[in-house]
């Protein structure tokens, strides 16, 4: 069985320390994660947006991967999100778009419980923020109620860049963000702020788009050096990288050739110098 490492959150919950995406996946979503599930993925990222997700999918996979034997709910780490209005089609929103914000939240919720055929979820994700921030502390207190009641272990936020808008939800949540997931760039920076907040506070960083976004990256010396070194991919290289400094990356691949290569990353370590290589290419 394929080793893989953990990460245990601010409410206990342990995270594998790479996850499998499933955005964009439409109608291959079920066999791509059950394949996924096969070759030792423990971690599934999702979403209630049928725009980019087939959620629904993630389910069946589950289901499926469950009945073959040797795998049970308590061993997948599963989070989906709530997409607000503005993030869905407008033909296809699970939920009711006049009403209230909480009453949205607590549909969508239900929707992805039905959908992922499972009666809890290890982590609730807000899939962006609101327009302003009253509207943020709304959702987020309805997530809270669902955490609140045993439904969800841990509560994040993805898409949010801004960092002063990010310690205002961590300082008004009473069950603070135990998650941030962004995309992980130039543009932003590598949010290096935010990445020095969640150290400092014990908050899980995962990544999302790591290597579409960064060619740059792959392609320089360090990381090519390094992969020949350690006979590993230059994607292997970075996603290891990632691990080692405290970052939970996404893949979304879809080849069971690369699904094992990312599962692989924990079969070497790199040296805190290489890891200082890296950074500078940052």
């Amino acid at each position: 069985m394929t080793h893989i490492d953990y990460v245990t959150s601010n409410y206990g919950v342990r995270v594998p320390r790479i996850l499998y995406g499933t955005a964009w996946k439409k109608e291959r979503t079920a066999q791509l994660v059950e394949q996924a599930l096969a070759l030792g993925f423990r971690g599934v990222d999702t979403a209630c947006q049928p725009k980019h997700y087939h959620e629904a999918g993630v389910g069946e996979a589950l289901q499926a991967s469950f009945a073959r034997g040797g795998l049970s709910r308590d061993q997948i780490y599963l989070q989906t999100k709530f997409t607000p209005v503005d993030g869905h089609s407008p033909q296809r929103i699970p939920y009711d778009p006049k009403a209230p914000l909480a009453e949205q939240v607590l549909q969508s919720f239900q929707v992805s419980l039905k959908n992922l055929q499972t009666d809890y979820l290890d982590g609730l994700i807000l899939h962006s923020p609101l327009p302003d921030r009253q509207q943020l502390l709304e959702v987020w207190h309805a997530m809270e109620g669902i955490f609140l009641e045993g439904n969800a272990k841990d509560l994040g936020i993805s898409n949010c860049y801004d960092l002063g808008l990010f310690k205002f939800l961590y300082a008004e949540a009473a069950v603070k963000p135990a998650i941030i997931q962004n995309r992980f760039y130039r543009d932003t920076g590598f949010d290096a702020g935010i990445r020095e907040f969640c150290r400092q506070q014990g908050i899980i960083y995962q990544s999302f788009w790591t290597l579409t976004a960064n060619p740059r990256i792959l392609a320089s010396a360090t990381i090519e050096d390094l992969a020949a070194e350690y006979r590993r991919s230059p994607a292997q290289i970075f996603f290891r990288y990632l691990t080692q400094i405290g970052i939970v990356p996404l893949t979304g691949t879809t080849s069971a050739q690369h699904m094992t290569e990312d599962l692989a990353i924990f079969e070497f370590e790199l040296t805190e110098e290489e890891c200082l290589g890296i950074t500078h290419l940052l």
